[in-house]
């Protein structure tokens, strides 16, 4: 396998999912609730088979008046991974969050969340201020409006992050196809990938029929 040259790599990024919950999706307004689960899913798979650190990170998850836990799709593939709850927006102002990312010991973020404008954008800009690279994930993030969503993007790189979808992601981390590692990742493409997915059968389906 060749030396992977990209900027993100296995080893020097982490990620951290902040307020994927299903109250606060319902307050966001992607292009589709259920594409946005799908992505998030793909994203926390693709982190854990690559065994890519990874930081969880909730809003009021317990305590108030009803429970709002992580995505399922996340406790699933996290499962020994406890979020850090919190009661502030900032996830990036509690100290068992920078604490959490210190110990990964990667200075490269990748980061994503709900809401981009709100928790999303008050944690990268504290990650950049404390000399953190960071990229967001767009299209696992979402804003309480296109507009919302939109401008903290623009906020965000004029900020000096870097914004990725979770594909491009995935192939930044395995860029040789034929690595053990893309290959370990072709059931998580085929159930999230989008168009990558309708590309990946067709390339199988070839395979099975001996062309």
């Amino acid at each position: 396998m060749s030396e992977n040259q990209n900027e993100l790599t296995i080893e020097n990024s982490a990620v951290v999912l902040i307020d994927h919950q299903p109250a606060i999706a319902l307050m966001t307004t992607p292009p589709s609730q259920t594409e946005l689960v799908s992505n998030v899913a793909g994203l926390a798979r693709t982190a854990k088979i690559l065994g890519v650190p990874t930081v969880l990170t909730t809003v009021g998850a317990t305590g108030g008046p009803l429970d709002d836990p992580i995505f399922a799709e996340i406790s699933e593939v996290f499962p020994d991974l406890k979020p850090i709850d919190r009661v502030t927006t900032n996830a990036w102002a509690h100290p068992e969050v920078r604490a959490a990312v210190a110990a990964t010991g990667r200075r490269k973020l990748v980061m994503a969340g709900l809401s981009t404008d709100v928790c999303l954008a008050q944690a990268v800009i504290g990650a950049l201020k404390d000399g953190y690279e960071v990229y967001f994930v767009s299209d696992c993030s979402a804003g309480v409006s296109p507009e919302a969503h939109e401008d903290a993007k623009t906020r965000l790189t004029m900020a000096g992050a870097r914004p990725i979808n979770w594909t491009a992601l995935l192939s930044e981390w395995t860029p040789e196809i034929t690595s053990p590692e893309r290959v370990a990742l072709t059931d998580v493409l085929m159930r999230h990938g989008g168009a990558a997915a309708l590309w990946t059968n067709y390339v199988l389906a070839q395979g099975s029929a001996g062309e």
